[in-house]
């Protein structure tokens, strides 16, 4: 909201997020920040990419600037990094982190009928004859009520059309407004909400409001209804010229207020040709503005609840899909027993395993762990399914087959992300395991003879971190009876109802140890019961993901 006499064209940031929702701040202070901070006008906590204090726009004279606060990862603009204060121009584009400020005009001509300005004026509340201020419990105790027969009737008649009704919000937003201007007779009015702490217009009759800042507060602040009989008596007013401009002579204001606080406004106003407002006047439309904003809660309920719903259905088909992507049982190969098991933390998981076997009698068994949970690591899995397909259409050469992967994911992946993964490819007959551990929980290997639990320890980082990574392959034999075990950490990390102790690897290799000449579904369910009674009612904090390979003959 511009500040009054401004005379350079107001500006505003069109920001753009990852997700793909556009926000758009007006620059009507002369600073805003940006960062991970919260002391940022500007917060965003879970941006990777963001430094704590990132970059600051700045009033420069008549026009702004942008600069960088010795960020880590730099502030670009237009493409090309900036090392100093950056003159900004019509349209320019700033990235930061996995962010995108698009910088411009703001367009008068297209927003006019939903345009508000608050004018700041004296610290003092109005107060002359002119000047009626009542809170809610204040109206509804009065003893005389409404003495207007027909503004009952307008009571009644809103009442009944806001609990009818049934459409969106904005429909919703448009009908309060509507019924507010007839019940009192006003020219002209707006409905004004407080949205994540910022002020937004949802609906009006009219354009160009100028609105002290005095009658916002009060009523937003001190939850006062405002009438103000005659604009041209009340100083406070009076001396506002662009409201004598506008030959506003009277005003309501009321809150939007319902049982747990205030949600909005009403302001109503009424040039010099149109009747003065009374004081039944602002005892009908505080009243209404109750009803009213209630109904705006339920609505606002409805809206979430029926958002859920979708969402919740949609991310069941989610899971759904991703249950298709697993196996459904792991194959029958002849020298070697399989079992495997995936269980999400949530509704969808960022676990992936797979068995891929081949003509020649290998087989190849993977485990992978994306980085994060819900959604965004369930597509991330589904990705790497998609590209092992393909890629272990041939593991000859296992080193360079990981190598290639970690470079399309490294190119794909959001910075902030990463992929643990775990590929073996077993020769049923020769009992040999070729692996590459890229940074995941080194896999058991548990002797059928007895002896020490063996790990199958990284040859390589994690996936989608460094593009031009090496990979190198080791390979693990297998005598007949040995067990091989992948698991995600979800396995290890399990904790109990009422204590921080992990389930942990040793914990682990005993089950192993102590079932080791046991089925390969066996073992598996084995650690599955184990895990259940470890963790109690305790909801599980991350995916479980556990594959057994046994060698048979």
């Amino acid at each position: 909201m511009a500040a009054p006499g401004q005379k350079t064209p107001p500006q505003e940031l069109l920001i753009h997020t990852p997700d793909g929702k556009t926000r758009t701040l007006p620059l009507n202070k002369d600073a805003v920040t940006l960062g991970r901070s919260s002391a940022n006008d500007l917060c965003y906590p879970d941006d990777a990419g963001l430094s704590r204090q990132h970059l600051a726009v700045e009033r420069s004279g008549a026009g702004w600037v942008v600069r960088d606060l010795g960020s880590k990862n730099g502030t670009m603009v237009n493409g090309t990094r900036i090392n100093g204060p950056h003159t900004l121009a019509q349209t320019d584009r700033i990235t930061a982190g996995h962010l995108m400020l698009e910088f411009s005009h703001t367009k008068p001509s297209a927003r006019m009928d939903r345009t508000v300005v608050f004018l700041e004026g004296p610290g003092s509340v109005p107060t002359s004859t002119t000047t009626v201020a009542k809170d809610l419990a204040g109206v509804l105790s009065e003893e005389k009520g409404l003495k207007d027969r027909l503004q009952m009737r307008a009571l009644v008649r809103a009442g009944g059309e806001l609990a009818g009704h049934k459409s969106s919000l904005t429909e919703l937003f448009d009908l309060i407004m509507g019924l507010s201007i007839e019940a009192v007779g006003a020219a002209r009015g707006v409905l004004i909400t407080i949205e994540n702490g910022e002020l937004m217009v949802r609906a009006a009759k009219g354009e160009g409001f100028r609105i002290s800042s005095t009658v916002r507060d009060r009523v937003l602040n001190e939850g006062k209804s405002l009438l103000v009989r005659d604009a041209r008596m009340d100083q406070a007013l009076a001396e506002r010229m662009s409201i004598v401009e506008q030959q506003v002579r009277s005003i309501l204001a009321v809150p939007l207020q319902t049982d747990k606080g205030i949600i909005g406004l009403i302001y109503l106003d009424s040039p010099h040709f149109i009747h003065e407002f009374t004081e039944d006047d602002l005892n009908l439309l505080t009243m209404m503005s109750n009803i009213a904003a209630i109904r705006i809660e339920h609505a606002r309920l409805a809206e979430v609840e029926q958002a859920e719903r979708l969402l919740a259905k949609e991310m069941e088909q989610a899971a759904e899909i991703q249950r298709g992507l697993l196996p459904k049982q792991a194959p029958i190969i002849p020298g070697i027993d399989l079992a495997g098991y995936n269980s999400p933390c949530r509704t969808v998981g960022g676990d992936y395993y797979d068995f891929l076997p081949y003509p020649d009698g290998r087989v190849a068994i993977l485990v992978a762990d994306v980085a994060g949970k819900g959604m965004p690591a369930a597509m991330l899995m589904s990705n790497l399914q998609a590209r092992v397909q393909v890629l272990f259409d041939d593991p000859t050469d296992l080193a360079a087959l990981i190598t290639r992967l970690n470079r399309i994911i490294a190119k794909n992946c959001p910075s902030n992300r990463f992929i643990s993964l775990f590929a073996g490819i077993y020769d049923t007959k020769t009992g040999d395991m070729v692996y590459c551990n890229a940074g995941h929980n080194p896999p058991l290997l548990v002797r059928c003879s007895g002896g020490p639990v063996e790990e199958l320890e990284s040859t390589g980082v994690i996936l989608g971190i460094l593009p031009n990574a090496k990979f190198e392959q080791r390979t693990a034999h297998l005598n007949i009876g040995d067990v091989v075990v992948l698991f995600s950490d979800g396995v290890t990390e399990a904790c109990g109802p009422d204590s921080d102790d992990q389930f942990g690897e040793e914990r682990l290799g005993r089950v192993f140890t102590e079932t080791v000449c046991s089925s390969a579904g066996e073992i598996c369910a084995k650690v599955q019961q184990d895990l259940t009674d470890w963790m109690g009612s305790a909801p599980p904090a991350d995916d479980i993901t556990l594959v057994i390979a046994r060698r048979t003959a």
